[in-house]
């Protein structure tokens, strides 16, 4: 399996670095990793890690300016891509078809191939273009991934919260893992 991951530059850096970390445990996947100058600086903020530091957990790694990449291109073969977390300008640059980077023309590649997109859109509230843009992203085919936990678990931790998260968007994606317990339904007495 191969798959584009992207860092932009909305909060939540620690759901890109987890599927990373998750992606390169699984047998036979390989990353292709692009990161924004904002999702750059959101590693930092956030985890306190730098570039070099995420590139190591990739497979393959690009620079968002060099346009004419192998993932540029619709022969590139590959699964698809995850962009976690994505920035309303990504969103926007993709439901609009802006290729103005690498990041949203592999995207853009992604959906004109009929691959499998997944955005994990990072803003609340979310205003009308940003509902607008969500909408028309998933009427091209792409999937609008808010990365919202869920607590019929009981996390303990935010770990848990992310990893229960980042365990649904691999489930897209069919790789197996064991990020979080599977629902069974509804415990007796509830």
């Amino acid at each position: 399996m191969r798959l584009i991951i992207a860092i932009t530059g909305a909060t939540g850096a620690v759901y890109g670095v987890r599927l990373l970390q998750a992606l390169r445990d699984a047998p036979d996947v390989e990353t292709h990793l692009l990161v924004s100058d904002a999702g750059v600086l959101n590693l930092h903020q956030e985890l306190d890690m730098g570039r070099k530091e995420v590139e190591l957990l990739a497979t393959v790694v690009h620079n968002v300016r060099d346009i004419g990449a192998s993932i540029a291109s619709g022969s590139f073969q590959s699964d698809g891509m995850i962009v976690a977390p994505c920035s309303m300008r990504t969103l926007a640059g993709v439901a609009h078809g802006l290729s103005d980077n690498l990041i949203t023309r592999a995207a853009d590649v992604v959906l004109k191939e009929r691959r499998r997109l997944v955005l994990m859109v990072r803003e609340t509230p979310f205003n009308l273009a940003h509902l607008r843009n969500m909408t028309s992203v998933t009427e091209m085919g792409g999937i609008i991934f808010p990365p919202l936990p869920g607590f019929y678990h009981r996390p303990q931790s935010i770990t848990e919260m992310v990893d229960h998260t980042v365990g649904r968007v691999l489930d897209l994606y069919s790789v197996p893992h064991q990020l979080t317990p599977r629902w069974n339904g509804m415990k007796e007495g509830s």
